[in-house]
């Protein structure tokens, strides 16, 4: 099969030789023409690589230690099994970084876990040993966490989003810190700016992508944190008064739209400017025009005179993008980063606890952040637990800039 209509054919590339496991030549054993004897040609036929589940794809060991009599001392000795087996008891440290994998990468809940462990690896397993293996995960990740937000108030760029979480009846909030290597969540019962505060500190000297949300303003306010507001949002809002039963809300958003779209078509067409100092002397024309036209041309109603104040109060903080390399004129990254979050909320309804703040925020840090860095999010869970049961240091999830 090609692609699809206006899209290139792509084929997978083979597995190499090193990859395969086996390699099966097929024969005649007599000319199917005159019932001959056939000599190997140079020629092959069609070749099918195959990808196929072991009948029993896990491996049940059992360790003993052996009782042993010594004649001179007259005593028995047993030896001790090594801790980081008697550490992870009746789950090696593989098969507990599935679970992990399956619980938080898959959103699968305990029984339809026990369900996979029952009809596809053939081992029965109860809902509580699932929790304790879940458990061992959410620990093993806890220096990789706690060492990226340490990170997070030296960063020089920040997307932050928030979004609702429940537990119990009662409403908590997700909040995501994404930065250009690695995303940190965390789930607090505020979503006021004491979080930002509390996760970054008084004195961040970066640039925070955000939307047009009070906390926001308050810790730009009370630590002079430098901003840039999303406009994405602030075309929505705009849309908003494009539909507005109020002929003059109507012209005016559509005169900001116009505007918008204007400052967007420079964006886009960066590359077709034939100097950087070209490409910025246009940015910088169609932001006046823009906050010429947003502050000088609202009619006298409350919600132009609303749109209008933000420009004359934090004009800077939509255009911080224009005069900062690196910056993002929307906040798409937190927003993109924040989406699975929403997923897994729909369907596992959230958390019960403590334990599932904690391994929730862990575990999403680590998928996203394996995921920006082109990581593979089992093999990382693989090394944590093994790390966590041989109590060896766990593995790094810090971005590697060297």
């Amino acid at each position: 099969m090609g692609g699809q209509p206006g899209h290139d054919r792509h084929e997978r590339a083979p597995f190499t030789p090193a990859e395969l496991d086996a390699h099966w030549l097929w024969y005649y054993t007599e000319c199917p023409c005159c019932r001959g004897k056939l000599r190997d040609a140079q020629e092959l036929g069609r070749t099918i690589q195959q990808v196929e589940l072991p009948q029993v794809p896990v491996q049940i060991e059992q360790h003993t230690a052996q009782g042993q009599w010594c004649p001179k001392c007259q005593r028995i000795f047993i030896p001790t099994l090594p801790d980081e087996l008697r550490k992870a008891g009746l789950v090696g440290p593989r098969l507990t970084a599935l679970v992990g994998f399956l619980k938080g990468a898959c959103h699968m809940s305990y029984s339809t876990l026990r369900k996979y462990f029952r009809d596809v690896l053939g081992v029965t397993i109860s809902r509580g040993m699932l929790r304790k293996l879940v458990g061992k995960v959410t620990d093993s990740l806890a220096d990789p966490y706690e060492a990226l937000c340490a990170m997070l108030p030296t960063e020089d760029r920040l997307n932050v989003d928030e979004t609702g979480h429940k537990e119990n009846g009662h409403r908590l909030w997700t909040w995501c810190f994404r930065a250009y290597l690695y995303t940190v969540y965390k789930i607090s019962p505020s979503r006021g700016s004491e979080v930002l505060v509390a996760t970054l500190g008084k004195e961040f000297d970066g640039i925070l992508g955000c939307d047009y949300f009070s906390a926001y303003h308050k810790y730009m306010r009370d630590f002079g944190v430098l901003l840039q507001f999303c406009l994405a949002h602030l075309i929505r809002d705009v849309k908003f008064l494009v539909e507005h039963p109020h002929k003059k809300n109507q012209a005016y958003g559509l005169l900001l739209l116009a505007d918008l779209r204007r400052l967007f078509g420079v964006i886009h067409q960066r590359e077709e400017y034939a100097s950087p100092d070209n490409f910025q002397r246009a940015l910088e024309k169609a932001r006046r025009q823009l906050v010429w036209d947003a502050t000088r041309r609202a009619p006298l109603s409350r919600e132009a005179y609303n749109l209008a104040q933000r420009f004359r109060t934090n004009a800077d903080s939509y255009f911080r993008f224009i005069t900062e390399p690196g910056v993002e004129p929307t906040n798409n990254l937190a927003e993109q980063a924040i989406r699975f979050v929403a997923i897994h909320r729909r369907i596992t309804q959230g958390t019960r606890g403590e334990d599932g703040r904690r391994w929730c925020e862990r575990i999403w840090t680590v998928i996203q952040t394996c995921s920006q860095q082109g990581r593979s999010v089992f093999e990382f869970l693989c090394a944590a637990v093994t790390a966590y049961f041989r109590s060896d240091e766990a593995p790094s999830l810090l971005p590697d800039t060297s």
